[in-house]
């Protein structure tokens, strides 16, 4: 956007997402969608009702914009009400319960598009709004402050993220008994105005004064950095340089970007993760922090690394700046900050530069071959990069819409760079899910599609580590167990820091007979990821130690997974099988009660299909004791 296309404009600003979705898409995905998609729509109802229009509605989120603030509070209060009354008829732990937070800002305008700190502060207010609460900033509240039959608490002038100046804060009383009222408020008197300001004025001079006399008479020392304990430190620090890379911050205003920055903080990752010579954090754990205001000493303690990168990502119209700064922990000193105003084309050579200076920072010395791999063979396309992305995100669901959704974004990003091998992958991904999720009427020709698509990524860039890792999963699936652990085995070779592949290995060692190499594997895999450790850990993990005889660790380690994942039907299964193997009978029972609770319609004849375990013996023992356990 150049200067002469700028556009601007004074408008309200409305910003809601779900409080806890990760929480409840974490207990039942399919559920949570159904209610997200019913709920999104009497919101855009009211909205529309108030003469408002919804700009966007990613994910859980949803912005709008209204020519009035008193439109913009009017439905956002009839929003909270109808949903409250859907809310009754659910489960306490079902209910979906909206933050919204109200600003009156000046914004940019481009298209049908908008950008500026007014989208940004709205997006504060409603981070600071309880679920099914509203709260409105200063200059919202001065708008209707008396407009409208309500009462208003004020929080006092908050600090927030990425915005300069402190911004006044109301909540939204909605109940009978606060309208006309403001909580909190204190305001002075018509009279007192000259004395408070020359009392300000006063005390302005006396402080000025005592830093003066300190300054130049007693030259205090300076606050020492906060530095982190190798004593506090939640896991012992590797042999090798340790990094966590934090969730690089979207300062454009536009929540719109936030594949953007996130997607430059996963190339990132991805590219120091295929070092050697470095230990690198997972995105599983390292997202934990988004959005939140974290020490790098607290980050350091928690996750037992030595360096922390963050950053920010600010994208105006053809524009970027991005700027980043490599901090280690135990002295608190800045060993590398930099900052890139740049091109928007160039982005991909800002990402290459940044992982170059971080790697030379960390001493490390990379060979001529090492150095190629680590860069790899990405797209120079942006719009190609975010919609691999975004299909990458969306098979996460591991749901039927959302894979149809990954395979029409991953095409598309094929469509717009053909030698861009990670949209094949994700491609792949969305043909082997059909056959895990009963999609496809041929699981012959699905695998058949997947396999080519495989060997496409594979042909332009064989060091790409997914199209080996999810190649090796295949070829357990087609029975193939040799040759699925030699590729699970090179993709690890290529991102020794790579949770996924990792887990991906235990997996297949797991199905070719060689359960205790499994345990081994992903012991090491959750060092990398010690916050957010992903459901298939768990699985995997239990169905090792069941089949090896350890079916106390199978118990704990089940019970472990069910406090992330309460409604998983395939933990269910392992209990199940474990407790039944065991002789105890009745909780084998129970378990297979859950699983019918989950599934009414499960079939162990189905499932079996599912089981590629080598070793038939195992295979018949598993569906021998789930036969035991009541399940048919």
């Amino acid at each position: 956007m150049t200067a002469q296309e700028v556009k601007r404009k004074l408008t309200a600003i409305l910003s809601a997402d779900v409080k806890g979705y990760s929480r409840l898409m974490g207990a039942d995905e399919e559920g949570t969608l159904r209610t997200l998609t019913a709920y999104r729509e009497v919101m855009a109802a009211l909205i529309q009702q108030h003469h408002g229009r919804v700009v966007n509605a990613p994910g859980d989120a949803l912005l709008a914009e209204f020519e009035s603030v008193v439109d913009a509070v009017k439905s956002a209060v009839e929003i909270q009400q109808e949903l409250a009354k859907r809310n009754a008829g659910l489960p306490t732990d079902r209910r979906m319960e909206y933050r919204i937070g109200i600003n009156l800002g000046d914004i940019m305008v481009e298209g049908e598009a908008i950008y500026g700190d007014g989208i940004n502060i709205a997006a504060r207010m409603e981070s600071l709004a309880d679920g099914g609460g509203i709260c409105i900033s200063g200059t919202a509240f001065d708008q209707v402050e008396n407009k409208l039959s309500l009462g208003y608490e004020y929080l006092g002038e908050q600090t927030v993220k990425n915005i300069a100046k402190p911004i006044r804060v109301y909540r939204v009383l909605m109940e009978p008994e606060a309208v006309g009222k403001v909580i909190g408020e204190k305001k002075a008197k018509p009279r007192q105005w000259q004395r408070a300001i020359f009392s300000l004025v006063v005390v302005l001079i006396v402080v000025v004064a005592v830093i003066a006399i300190y300054h130049f008479y007693f030259r205090p020392t300076p606050r020492p950095i906060e530095v982190a304990s190798r004593e506090k430190m939640a896991f012992p620090l590797p042999d090798k340089p340790s990094i966590a890379v934090l969730p690089f911050v979207n300062i454009s205003g536009d929540p719109q970007q936030e594949f953007f920055s996130d997607g430059l903080t996963e190339d990132l990752i991805t590219a120091l993760s295929k070092v050697p010579h470095l230990f690198v954090i997972s995105r599983q754990s390292t997202f934990t922090y988004k959005g939140k205001p974290v020490k790098v000493k607290q980050v350091s303690e928690e996750l037992g690394v030595r360096y922390v990168l963050e950053g920010s990502v600010r994208k105006a119209g053809d524009k970027v700046r991005v700027t980043g700064q490599l901090i280690d922990a135990l002295t608190g000193h800045h060993l590398w900050a930099e900052r890139y105003d740049r091109d928007i084309k160039d982005i991909f050579a800002v990402q290459d530069e940044i992982t170059k200076n971080i790697i030379t920072a960390l001493q490390v010395k990379l060979t001529y071959g090492e150095q190629a791999h680590v860069m790899g063979k990405g797209t120079k396309n942006l719009e190609a990069f975010i919609k691999c992305l975004q299909s990458l995100s969306s098979l996460h669901t591991h749901t039927k819409e959302g894979n149809a959704l990954g395979r029409k974004l991953a095409e598309e990003s094929i469509a717009l760079d053909p030698g861009y091998p990670r949209p094949y992958v994700a491609l792949a991904q969305t043909y082997i899910l059909d056959i895990l999720l009963g999609a496809t009427e041929s699981p012959e020709k699905s695998m058949a599609t997947a396999t080519q698509l495989l060997k496409k990524a594979i042909v332009l860039d064989d060091s790409e580590p997914d199209a080996h890792s999810v190649q090796g999963y295949m070829y357990i699936m087609m029975g193939q167990h040799d040759k699925a652990i030699a590729e699970a085995e090179r993709s690890v070779s290529l991102n020794p820091n790579a949770f996924h592949n990792l887990s991906r290995l235990s997996f297949v060692l797991l199905n070719s007979g060689r359960p205790e190499e499994a345990i081994s594997v992903l012991k090491n895999a959750r060092r990398l990821s010690p916050i957010e450790t992903p459901q298939a850990y768990f699985l995997i993990l239990t169905m090792a130690y069941r089949l090896t005889g350890q079916y106390k660790e199978a118990i704990e380690t089940a019970k472990e997974a069910l406090q992330h994942v309460p409604n998983n039907i395939f933990i269910y299964l392992q209990l199940a099988a474990t407790y039944s193997m065991m002789g105890r009978g009745e909780e084998a029972r129970a378990a297979a009660a859950e699983v019918l609770k989950i599934n009414p319609k499960f079939s162990l004849e189905q499932f079996a299909k599912t089981i590629y375990l080598k070793n038939k013996v195992d295979k018949d023992r598993t569906l021998e004791a789930l036969r035991k356990a009541g399940l048919k």
